[in-house]
């Protein structure tokens, strides 16, 4: 009698670029022999993809361990990878005798072989590893949408980040990779593809074709023909949000208006603390210039409050830009001091309480501004690609707007004639919070992008 597969479960916290990275894990634990389980509690072998950003995101990562730990069976093996095991794997190791095997990209042999779960049969191939997930295959995709990484590690220095210290310098793929991971997601229905890296930008930079982002998405557009409907990018470092960057995105009908901006603050002098490009002049003849180009453009970013040094001036100042830059988006984070940056030995440390207090009002700030975009929409005819159905059963998905996973979403009403990953013309009748209501019309014509 045939020995069962074991099984498997994966958790995945963090950012998007751990979401590709998951998808990674499973290819390579599909090729290792096991499937999938539906539940946690089912598996034999559980993974959790940690996130090691700030410390809020290694205690939730810490937490879903512990609490993956209670839920599992007895015989079940537990696995932690991802940032934290690559950044604390002999800290974690000891804190946590919960966990059967930290594997970090670094290590020689798969998450399976280390946990000692690969069949009888994958055993006599050499293992996959996690060293450098990128050129993995991954598994077909169940959603329109997919992240596709197109490199991994960043060769900046930002005061606060840590992100170099364990994902190393910048590595860029080939286009050619890139682009064939990017036509199997599309033939296995994907509609949108949404690029990230640590820094999109500078795509191509580390293997001497600066500049590359703007051939790339040319290509990657050739796609429209196969079923691509929309590509869209996250994470752009200002200093490169230019032409022909700009322009290429703004020409390509594929290619959303969507312009998510690494900006952090504004205040001239606290960036250079950060050892960041900019100032809030720059930043809004930035987004000036794109919006003259296209009006309906949109922008999003996010901003670090209480970075050591900062004043009340610098956070009025960070106001101030946010009533002129008018965002569709944005998010706020407190500083968290990490070990082994440059900001890490900064005086000038902010108060707790001072922070939370510079939270609310960037917050209350911003509410509003994102509100007043959201129902300037109502009335408009847009194209939302279906993402799928809710737990009311009503359809739910985007329009260039909304990135996937951040931003609102758009519910529609008298979808009944629609799939996911469909296409639908619709009209905006209401908003609820960050989300749209709207009435499907008809579903849309396949060139999309808007």
């Amino acid at each position: 009698m045939p020995e069962k597969s074991r099984s498997f479960h994966i958790e995945t916290l963090g950012c998007p670029k751990n979401a590709v990275d998951s998808d990674k894990i499973v290819a390579t634990l599909i090729a290792d022999g096991l499937v999938g389980a539906g539940r946690a509690e089912d598996a034999d072998l559980i993974v959790v993809n940690t996130c090691a950003f700030i410390e809020a995101a290694r205690q939730e990562s810490i937490d879903t361990v512990l609490a993956l730990s209670d839920a599992k069976r007895i015989d079940a093996k537990l696995a932690v990878t991802g940032c934290m095991a690559e950044r604390y794997g002999d800290e974690l190791a000891a804190a946590l005798p919960e966990v059967d095997a930290i594997v970090g990209f670094g290590d020689a042999g798969s998450i399976a072989s280390t946990v000692g779960m690969v069949s009888p049969v994958t055993m006599k191939r050499k293992p996959v590893g996690v060293r450098d997930l990128l050129e993995l295959p991954r598994p077909t995709s169940t959603s329109p949408w997919a992240y596709l990484k197109i490199a991994e590690g960043c060769d900046r220095a930002c005061a606060f980040c840590a992100i170099p210290t364990f994902r190393g310098k910048q590595r860029s793929r080939t286009s050619d990779s890139i682009l064939t991971e990017a036509r199997g997601l599309v033939a296995n229905g994907v509609s949108e593809l949404v690029l990230v890296a640590q820094d999109l930008a500078w795509y191509g930079r580390d293997i001497g074709t600066s500049g590359a982002l703007s051939p790339l998405l040319r290509s990657l557009d050739a796609l429209t023909a196969e079923g691509l409907s929309r590509i869209r990018l996250l994470y752009l470092y200002p200093s490169e949000v230019q032409d022909p960057l700009v322009s290429t995105m703004l020409t390509l009908d594929s290619v959303v208006p969507y312009f998510d901006l690494s900006l952090q603050h504004a205040a001239p002098d606290l960036l250079r603390r950060m050892k960041r490009w900019g100032n809030a002049e720059r930043f809004l003849a930035t987004i000036d210039d794109i919006r003259e180009r296209q009006p309906n453009a949109v922008f999003r970013s996010s901003f670090i409050s209480g970075f050591p040094g900062e004043t009340e001036d610098h956070h009025e100042q960070l106001l101030r830009f946010l009533e002129a830059a008018q965002l569709d988006w944005a998010g706020f984070f407190a500083y968290s001091s990490e070990a082994g940056t440059t900001a890490a030995e900064l005086d000038g440390a902010v108060d707790d309480s001072v922070i939370r207090e510079r939270l609310r009002e960037l917050a209350a700030t911003q509410e509003p501004i994102t509100a007043a975009a959201r129902i300037a929409i109502i009335g408009s005819t847009i194209e939302v690609l279906v993402d799928g159905v809710d737990e009311d059963g009503i359809a739910v998905g985007r329009s260039y707007r909304e990135a996937p996973e951040i931003d609102g979403v758009v519910r529609l009403a008298d979808a009944d004639f629609v799939r996911s990953g469909a296409a639908v013309v619709a009209i905006v009748t209401d908003v609820e919070g960050p989300d749209l209501d709207a009435t499907a019309q008809r579903v849309a014509p396949r060139s999309v992008g808007g």
